[in-house]
């Protein structure tokens, strides 16, 4: 299913309250297979978060794909679009336009620390229903800071508009591990192999040996944050070796995983920010 087909949500109308009163109003959605009926824009600024689930999030001319480990900030009055090609536990944080001064005037894929998620579920529980100087008001304000200490990721998977394209990268999404080579895949789209790579050249940035890595590096980043062994990672996406994965990761991000795993939850769980 491409996204012109899910069904539309409208959009989201805390967005367009104003309230200096409510720093952040927050949001929470059982979503499945929709997305949303026209791109848009509104006063407050917004952070889309899934706690679980995967969300493909069009920001101006960029496209992501969006694991748990991350989520998008949109600044106020910033055009974006949001689609769920699956079951997603939406939670979204609206920030008044009073309150984003320290947060990215662009666009920007955020990592979300243990921290940050937990603050994040505190906050929807508490809702709107809060006033200021109050314990719940100083929640909001530390979920702010948190937000504005958060690292943005360089692994953001862009995707693509062609719908031959988009066969292809959903058949991956689904399915991280399948080996296949480019000829394979170009039966798939349903266009040569030199249409093919020109595609993910020109609407990603990048070839598809790099898109298709990228996409392995942010499935193993979100499934070792969940706790899930090395070993069981690597061969879940299709590596033959333990070693071949563990230098993959190693030479595009500097650490082997279990390391870089280790220095993520020490520089995340103390919630210090280092900016």
């Amino acid at each position: 299913m491409t996204v012109d087909n899910l069904p539309k949500l409208a959009p989201i109308e805390i967005g367009y309250r104003v309230d200096p009163a409510l720093p952040i109003i927050p949001f929470a959605m059982e979503v499945s297979r929709a997305g949303c009926a026209a791109p848009h824009a509104h006063p407050r600024g917004q952070f889309i978060y899934a706690s679980s689930g995967v969300m493909r999030v069009v920001c101006r001319r960029d496209v992501w794909v969006v694991p748990p480990s991350q989520g998008v900030w949109v600044p106020p009055e910033v055009d974006h679009e949001v689609y769920f090609p699956g079951d997603v536990s939406l939670r979204n944080l609206f920030v008044d336009p009073s309150r984003t001064a320290a947060l990215p005037v662009e666009c920007a894929v955020l990592k979300v620390s243990p921290l940050l998620r937990e603050l994040i579920v505190r906050a929807v529980e508490v809702g709107d229903d809060y006033r200021p100087e109050t314990p719940p008001w100083r929640l909001m304000m530390v979920v702010l800071d948190e937000l504005a200490c958060a690292e943005k990721t360089p692994l953001h998977l862009p995707m693509g508009r062609d719908e031959r394209l988009l066969r292809v990268m959903e058949a991956l999404l689904r399915e991280p591990g399948d080996r296949r080579e480019i000829e394979a895949w170009a039966a798939v789209a349903g266009a040569s192999v030199r249409t093919l790579s020109r595609l993910f050249q020109r609407e990603t940035g990048l070839s598809y040996g790099a898109w298709r890595k990228r996409l392995l590096l942010q499935t193993a980043l979100d499934r070792l944050d969940r706790g899930e062994s090395v070993t069981t990672v690597a061969f879940d996406l299709g590596y033959q070796s333990l070693s071949a994965f563990i230098e993959m990761f190693r030479q595009a991000l500097g650490a082997p995983p279990g390391q870089y795993a280790r220095q993520s939850g020490q520089s995340t769980s103390t919630g210090r920010c280092r900016k």
